[in-house]
């Protein structure tokens, strides 16, 4: 990925060394099994406090140091890319802040922590991400590359378009009165029209600024495979229990980011008809 050319957004919030304590989770596997209570809807915060109780370590960012620099300067310049496309798709785009931080941080949504992985919030509609993803994205999940930690921003991105057209209020509401296993069905097409999203900006971002470089697509589709609940059930030696997938199956995930990427609009994202 040529991220080296594009603009740098000035909508990243620097919260490293801000929350406190990064943890370092052993326990045989306690993290993969609390992404997958997540993923299911349930409460992962017990397995998480197993987690903490076993082994807590202290991390210190340096800002300074070069890895760091070059984490931070590639962050900004793919959300200036997710500014710019998005922009260029329609008047009225409102910038999302994302937020890095380690460890743990306060949310408009509740406590952020490094274990739950990237996400959104809809209610201060920030992105949050520590930086220690891209390792676990490479080493445990197995998706390494520049385009892989691209396509997870794009894709926290694309649950901000969902907020924006009013797609996410209108999900949240149906869930309400549906019941658990509707509610998950919600929950998974949210994930894979953001999926599609991500598609979307990859497309612009090849066709308007020449991002892209050969092997690209394939770490994205490495990246959203990955994270797949089959993926993430399978690794946390459970059985695959689809009526309980929130984000989507590995196949379903790369399907609709290549929906996005090959057609480049919003209508080959709509994930609800399918």
């Amino acid at each position: 990925m040529r991220w080296q050319i594009g603009r740098r957004s000035s909508n990243v919030e620097d919260r490293r060394g801000a929350g406190g304590r990064s943890v370092a989770l052993g326990g045989g596997g306690l993290l993969a099994l609390a992404v997958v209570v997540m993923l299911m809807g349930g409460d992962p915060s017990q397995i998480l406090m197993q987690a903490v109780q076993s082994q807590i370590q202290t991390q210190n960012v340096d800002p300074d140091d070069p890895e760091q620099k070059a984490q931070m300067d590639f962050v900004s310049s793919v959300l200036g890319s997710t500014e710019d496309v998005w922009s260029g798709m329609g008047e009225g785009y409102q910038y999302p802040t994302l937020v890095v931080y380690n460890g743990v941080t306060s949310t408009a949504c509740g406590t952020g922590q490094a274990a739950m992985g990237p996400f959104y919030c809809p209610v201060d509609r920030k992105l949050y991400l520590d930086l220690s993803f891209f390792k676990e994205l490479e080493v445990k999940l197995g998706a390494p590359g520049d385009f892989a930690r691209a396509y997870v921003i794009a894709h926290e991105v694309g649950h901000h378009i969902q907020t924006l057209i009013g797609t996410a209020d209108g999900v949240r509401a149906a869930q309400k009165r549906a019941s658990k296993k509707e509610a998950n069905e919600l929950s998974v097409k949210m994930e894979l029209q953001a999926d599609c999203y991500a598609g979307i900006w990859a497309h612009r971002a090849q066709a308007d600024y020449d991002l892209i470089e050969e092997g690209d697509i394939d770490e994205a589709l490495g990246a959203a495979s990955a994270v797949g609940d089959d993926r993430l059930q399978e690794m946390a030696g459970g059985v695959v229990m689809p009526d309980s997938f929130t984000h989507g199956s590995a196949a379903q995930r790369k399907k609709w980011f290549m929906s996005g990427y090959k057609g480049g609009t919003l209508a080959d994202c709509d994930t609800f008809k399918d």
